[in-house]
């Protein structure tokens, strides 16, 4: 116990004489930010084809030998290094791609620090043979020894990195096997591969081709690169991504509702050609998905994100996957409002006309929302808010025997669907009703063949969308509590309360200090009483103390307006009539949205003749 107490004591240097300051030598300095830049093989492999797509290169090979802890080798047919450099090339803060803080603040490489040659090279044993295009012959540098010697090689660079952390085994240890880290490195070249198509790639390990991806003939052509790296798959489950707002361009593809999956594993983001891990982003994607995913599924998305330069800082992490934008809530609503427009539009709202000509309902059209044709626009007033609510009410309120376009909004009014002959059923993509089953679901036939609805999820979302639209531009209601709640909050919480009182106040909340560690809760919105109201509190100030308040209004309007509709929306065991149906399938082709309801559930199902001829063995 002595000898442990005495550690203790020099641990916390009561005990320790006093050091003089030292300058550190070059090799520590090196392996101390090599502790930041390389990670595993996959971060070697990401850097060194950094440098091959900075040098101009077409075409980039990567070999690997046990899964890149024995060997790494990129090689690249790039403009090459000139013999004279390639000392250069291995020392700290030696880069040809800045010159001046102006070069800094205006970054257009993917590399530009000049330390992740010099990291590498002092956990490893790294080799670099180049050849310019007027030189007679490449050179090969050894980086322990300097010495040049002349190489066989055509123009451009190969650099081998052998036995990573050699000289800091405790470093090596913490490395997986040999298959994980393979999988991570052949991780680091698809998401090189994906922003480059112009750039073929291909990856070895022990001599065997494990993956490649050829140069596409149009660079243009985006969606070639994305389909033969993600696969098929994805192009044929996602939806086209555009927004250009001069200084701010976004396109990629999302992928719908339904193909989410369980993982986080297929989310790309690309500012100005670089793959980024951004909470803003990640933030701003998240929300425009919201309401259309179920419980834990992760959307899949590539999104490439063209900004000025000028307006994003890339010198925020060595590892150079960290960024800052200079206005971040411009960047967090225009990611939000791309993904918006694109998932916006439903497979069934693509509603033909009496003429068969495909028509758009003025919902659909990408814009920003509470903009009518992307700009310009009027907000609901007061009384156009309180119809749309009546309306919504007498909707799932009214006879069971009362036609469904008798109380509903004049959209459905528009188009009675009982006028529509049994023969037309091909001219709407939900096609005509035909029965109810269990009182749960609606049957109808479409020109694919047999369409499935959830009668109440597919009422929900269009309760839904009406309720957001008329609500915009007021205020949440509220219930004052008899008795206030209250709850033992932060420094925080409280100081939070007091700065955002205007906001909690727009969404139905009145949160007081009531001393200086208690916070009271004076009224709830009346559409969630009998609800955890210190939950509901807590959670409204940790958003509002994280995130923009516009965003957090917005965020809990949406959720309280999802209860409502979810609430208001037709029950099951509920009979409708041949007319009722069709006014809902009608209603479904022109509301946003309308493939889930509010909480990522599927609305409704295609089942195509060909899988019906399939299940009776038609045609064998």
């Amino acid at each position: 116990m002595r000898g442990f107490y005495n550690g203790c004591m020099n641990a916390r240097g009561s005990h320790t004489p006093r050091r003089p300051i030292r300058e550190l030598p070059d090799e520590l300095i090196s392996q101390i930010a090599a502790g930041e830049v390389v990670e595993r093989p996959a971060s070697v492999v990401r850097e060194l084809v950094d440098n091959a797509l900075d040098a101009g290169a077409r075409e980039v090979t990567v070999k690997l030998i046990a899964g890149g802890i024995r060997a790494v080798l990129v090689e690249d047919d790039g403009h090459g290094l000139p013999a004279a450099e390639l000392p250069l090339a291995l020392r700290r803060h030696a880069t040809s791609k800045i010159e001046s803080l102006g070069d800094l603040e205006n970054v257009a490489t993917m590399g530009f620090r000049g330390e992740a040659l010099a990291a590498i090279s002092s956990v490893a044993e790294v080799s670099i043979s180049s050849r310019c295009g007027d030189d007679a012959q490449a050179r090969r540098l050894d980086a322990r020894s300097g010495e040049i010697t002349p190489a066989a090689r055509g123009v451009g660079t190969s650099v081998e990195v052998r036995e990573l952390f050699f000289s800091t085994p405790a470093r090596r240890k913490f490395l997986k096997t040999e298959a994980t880290e393979l999988a991570h490195c052949v991780e680091a070249v698809r998401r090189h591969a994906l922003t480059r198509p112009d750039v073929s790639f291909a990856v070895w390990h022990e001599g065997k081709l494990v993956q490649q991806w050829r140069r596409v003939a149009d660079p243009a052509d985006a969606d070639a690169r994305l389909a033969d790296v993600l696969g098929p798959d994805f192009i044929a489950d996602s939806r086209p991504v555009s927004l250009d707002l001069g200084v701010l361009r976004i396109t990629g593809r999302a992928g719908t509702p339904a193909s989410a999956r369980s993982r986080a594993d297929l989310q790309y983001v690309y500012v100005n050609g670089r793959y980024v891990r951004d909470k803003l982003i990640a933030h701003g994607v998240r929300s425009a998905y919201e309401d259309v995913l179920h419980g834990g599924r992760q959307p899949a998305y590539v999104l490439f994100i063209a900004i000025a330069p000028d307006r994003v800082d890339v010198n925020v992490h060595p590892t150079k996957i960290e960024v800052r934008f200079r206005e971040s809530r411009e960047v967090h609503q225009a990611v939000r409002r791309a993904l918006e427009a694109a998932l916006a539009e439903a497979i069934a709202q693509a509603t033909p006309d009496a003429t068969g000509a495909e028509s758009r309902t003025p919902q659909s059209a990408a814009g920003w929302p509470g903009q009518r044709g992307g700009f310009g626009g009027n907000t609901p007033t007061g009384s156009q808010v309180a119809l749309s609510l009546h309306q919504a009410t007498v909707l799932y309120a009214r006879e069971p025997d009362a036609p469904w376009g008798a109380a509903a909004t004049p959209a459905a009014a528009q188009a009675p669907a009982a006028s529509v002959h049994p023969d037309d059923a091909s001219t709407w993509p939900l096609g005509q009703a035909i029965a109810q089953i269990a009182g749960i679901y609606v049957l109808a036939e479409n020109a694919q063949g047999l369409v499935i609805v959830d009668m109440h999820a597919a009422h929900e979302r269009v309760v839904y969308e009406r309720l957001k639209a008329g609500l915009a531009a007021s205020n949440i209601e509220a219930q004052p509590l008899l008795i206030p709640a209250t709850f033992a909050a932060t420094a925080a919480e409280i100081a939070t309360a007091e700065a955002h009182a205007d906001t909690l106040h727009t969404l139905g909340l009145e949160v007081t200090p009531l001393s200086p560690t208690v916070l009271a809760i004076r009224s709830q919105p009346a559409a969630l009483a009998g609800g955890d109201a210190v939950e509901l509190a807590r959670s409204v100030l940790a958003e509002l103390a994280e995130h923009e308040a516009s965003s957090v209004v917005q965020r809990a309007q949406h959720e309280i307006l999802s209860t409502m509709a979810c609430h208001g929306a037709v029950r099951a065991n509920r009979a409708l009539s041949l007319p009722e149906m069709n006014a809902l399938l009608r209603d479904m082709e022109r509301t946003e949205r309308a493939d889930q309801c509010n909480h990522g559930r599927p609305t409704w199902r295609q089942i195509t003749r060909r899988e019906l001829d399939a299940l009776f063995w038609r045609g064998r």
